[in-house]
C-alpha cells in the first residue's frame, strides 16, 4: 500500500492573533555617562535573545514565534510605561527581561498580572547584572508577581555577546511553556456530549478552565451530530475524497464480534460513512468551515474556536450510532485524507481533564499526543506465568499496559524516526510523507466490540515501537485542593510477538497498545513500578513522545497548578524564582505551598 501525502503549510487555524514574546532590555536610568556607555549592548543582548527564540521556538501550529523588542532600553517607570503599551499593541503574551547592569529593580519590571515572565541577568563582572537580577527577584516576590530567573553559570566578559548554552536552554524552555499559556487564553473546550459513563474527567468544569487556564467552554448536545449528518451540514467533496481515501488506505482487520452478531458488509459500509462524516462535523465544531457558509450554514461555518475537544461517545450515542473511534483517531493524527497537518485535540469520553493534558503536551512539542487507559500492570512473574518469557533491559522491573478505550492518534504507533534512529512521535511540521505512509500502514480497523458499541463504529489497533523515551502524564482535580499533576518519564517497551500477543488478548484487542516502563528511582511514588500505577490518580493518561516532564512542570508553575509525582531529576526543574521561598530542600512541598499562595492564574 502506497499513499502520497501532501504536506500543508502552517497556518493559525484559530481565530485571534498568535500571541509574540516581548524582550525588554533593562539598564541603568543614570545619564552623563553610565547608560551612555551600556545603551548598545543591552540593545545587542536583547536582540540576540529574540534571535534565538525565533529560530528555536515554533508555535504548535508550526508558525515561528515572533519577538517585539521595546524601542528603547528601560531605564525607569516613563519607558516602562512605554514599553508596556508597545507590548499590548503587539500582542504580547510573555515577557523577557534583559540587563548586563545595575537597574532600578521594581521601577523597569514588567508589572503585567498574568504574563509569565523570566528575567536573564547578565554573568559579568564589569557591571552588577548579577545583583539586579536578585533585587528584581526580591521585587516581584514582594509585589506577588512569579518570575523565572536565568542566570548563566559561568562568568562572561563584557565584550562577549554569545548565548551561554546553559542559559539558552533556560530561554528556550520559559519561552515553550510560556506561550502555551498565551495561547490558550480566550480559546475554547468544546465538550461534545457530557458525562461518559460515569467518569468525572468527563463532567467539565468550567470554573477550572476559565480560572486556570483562561479557556471559554462550549457545550454540544450529541444531537447536534445527528442533525448535521441528517441534513448534510458538512463538506460533500470532502466527505467524498475522505471515503475514497479511507476505502483505499484504512486496512480492515479481523472482526472479533462472534459470527452470528457481527454486522452484515452493507451495515459495515454504513458505519463506515457515518464515521468520516462524524469525524468532519466533529472537526467543523471545533474551528469552523468557511465551505459550510457556501451552503447556507452561516453560523456553522464559524465553528467555536476550539483549540481543544472531546467525544462522550459512551453510552447513549454508542448504544445506537457508530462510536466516536475514527474521529478521535483520525483528527488526532498529524495526517489525513488532505495531507499532513497540524494534529487536532479530541479527547475521547469528554475525559476534559486528559483533554487538557493532550494540549499541554502538544502546545509543548507540536507534535500528536497519545491518550490511554492506564489498564495493567504486569510483574516480571505475572509475565512470566501468563507467557513463559522473563523480561530484561527496561522492562525488567515490569511494565505498564496503556491501552486505549478508544483509539489514539496513528502517529501512536512509532513509526516516526528521531535524529538518533530511535522511534518517535516528531513535530508535526516535521513528519515525512513516508513515515505517514508508514503510520497508516501499521494500524489496523476492526469492526467495534458490539458488546461494547452496539452502534458498531471502528477502532483502530497497532502496536507502539519499543524504545521510545516518553512522557505519561495526567491532571487530576481535587476537593479542597484543586488541580494537581501527575508525571513519569520513561520508555516505550518491545515485546516478542509471541508474548504480546499473550498479554495484549487477554483484553480488548481492537485497541491499539502501548508498553510501557516508568524510570523509576527506589523511593516514593517511583519505588517501582507497581507503585507508580498504584499511586496514579485516574484510569486515563496522556503519552507524550520525548522526556518532557520538565517543560510539563515549568507550564504547571506558571499556570500555579501542583505536581503531586514526577521522576525528573532536579537539575532540570526549572520553576519561578519565587517558589525557592516556600521551602529550598523538599521542592515538591514548596510547590503545593507556592501554588497555593499565589491561586489560579486567572483566579
Amino acid at each position: 500500500m502506497q499513499t502520497e501525502f501532501r504536506v500543508n503549510p502552517p497556518v493559525n487555524r484559530l481565530q485571534g492573533a498568535l500571541p509574540k514574546v516581548g524582550i525588554r532590555p533593562v539598564i541603568d536610568g543614570r545619564r552623563q555617562g553610565v547608560r551612555e556607555s551600556m545603551e548598545s549592548a543591552t540593545l545587542a543582548m536583547a536582540r540576540a535573545a529574540a534571535q534565538l527564540i525565533t529560530e528555536r521556538v515554533r508555535h504548535a501550529c508550526g508558525l515561528p514565534v515572533e519577538c517585539v523588542i521595546a524601542d528603547t532600553c528601560i531605564g525607569g517607570i516613563a519607558e516602562a510605561a512605554a514599553c508596556e503599551a508597545k507590548f499590548e499593541r503587539e500582542g504580547v503574551g510573555v515577557s523577557l527581561t534583559v540587563s548586563r547592569s545595575w537597574c532600578y529593580g521594581y521601577e523597569v519590571m514588567d508589572m503585567h498580572p498574568t504574563r509569565p515572565k523570566a528575567i536573564w541577568g547578565f554573568n559579568g563582572t564589569e557591571r552588577p547584572g548579577a545583583v539586579f537580577l536578585a533585587a528584581a527577584m526580591a521585587a516581584h516576590a514582594s509585589k506577588g508577581l512569579p518570575a523565572f530567573s536565568i542566570y548563566g553559570r559561568e562568568v562572561q566578559d563584557a565584550d562577549d555577546f554569545t548565548i551561554p548554552a546553559d542559559v539558552a536552554e533556560r530561554i528556550v524552555q520559559f519561552v515553550q511553556a510560556g506561550i502555551a499559556v498565551a495561547t490558550m487564553r480566550e480559546k475554547t473546550y468544546v465538550s461534545m456530549g457530557n458525562v461518559s459513563m460515569g467518569i468525572v474527567g468527563s463532567l467539565v468544569d468550567q470554573g477550572f478552565l476559565q480560572r486556570y487556564l483562561g479557556m471559554r467552554t462550549m457545550t454540544v448536545d450529541m444531537v447536534e451530530f445527528v442533525r448535521r449528518m441528517e441534513r448534510g451540514i458538512y463538506d460533500p467533496d470532502e466527505f467524498e475524497r475522505a471515503y475514497q481515501w479511507v476505502k483505499r488506505y484504512c486496512t480492515e482487520g479481523k472482526d472479533y464480534n462472534p459470527p452470528e452478531k457481527q454486522l452484515t458488509p452493507e451495515q459495515k459500509e454504513r458505519t463506515w460513512r457515518q464515521s468520516i462524516q462524524m469525524a468532519l462535523i466533529a472537526r467543523d465544531l471545533m474551528v469552523g468551515n468557511p465551505k459550510l457558509a457556501e451552503m447556507g450554514y452561516a453560523e456553522e461555518a464559524l465553528g467555536f474556536n476550539g483549540i481543544a475537544g472531546g467525544f462522550q461517545g459512551q453510552r447513549q450515542w454508542t448504544d445506537h450510532l457508530p462510536n466516536g473511534d475514527f474521529l478521535e483517531a483520525i483528527l488526532c493524527s498529524s495526517f489525513d485524507w488532505d495531507g499532513i497537518r497540524q494534529p487536532y485535540i479530541v479527547a475521547t469520553e469528554n475525559d476534559y481533564l486528559n483533554g487538557v493534558c493532550m494540549l499541554f503536551g502538544h502546545l509543548l512539542t507540536g507534535a500528536a499526543q497519545v491518550f490511554a487507559d492506564v489498564r495493567t500492570y504486569w510483574s516480571p512473574e505475572a509475565v512470566r506465568r501468563v507467557a513463559g518469557w522473563t523480561p530484561t533491559g527496561a522492562a525488567e522491573g515490569g511494565f505498564l499496559h496503556l491501552i486505549n478505550s478508544g483509539p489514539a492518534a496513528l502517529d501512536g504507533t512509532g513509526e516516526q524516526t528521531a535524529p538518533d534512529g530511535s522511534p518517535t512521535i516528531k513535530a508535526w511540521w516535521e513528519v515525512s510523507p513516508d513515515e505517514a505512509a508508514r503510520c497508516l500502514q501499521a494500524t489496523t480497523w476492526h469492526c467495534g466490540m458490539l458488546e461494547y458499541f452496539r452502534g458498531g463504529g471502528w477502532s483502530t489497533r497497532f502496536r507502539t515501537r519499543g524504545g521510545m523515551p516518553a512522557t505519561m502524564f495526567r491532571l487530576n482535580l481535587v476537593d479542597g485542593l484543586g488541580p494537581v499533576m501527575q508525571i513519569a518519564e520513561g520508555y516505550t517497551i518491545e515485546l516478542p510477538d509471541a508474548v504480546h500477543a499473550a498479554l495484549d488478548e487477554r483484553t480488548n484487542p481492537t485497541w491499539p497498545t502501548t508498553w510501557f516502563a516508568p524510570r523509576t528511582t527506589g523511593r516514593g511514588a517511583f519505588r517501582d513500578v507497581y507503585t507508580v500505577m498504584a499511586h496514579w490518580g485516574a484510569n486515563h493518561c496522556v503519552l507524550s513522545a520525548g522526556h518532557i516532564g520538565d517543560a510539563l512542570i515549568t507550564l504547571c508553575s506558571m499556570l500555579r497548578i501542583p505536581v503531586a509525582m514526577h521522576n525528573v531529576p532536579a537539575e532540570r526543574v526549572f520553576r519561578p524564582h519565587q517558589w525557592g521561598m516556600f521551602g529550598a530542600e523538599d521542592m515538591e512541598s514548596a510547590d503545593y505551598r507556592a501554588c497555593a499562595a499565589y491561586g489560579a492564574l486567572y483566579g
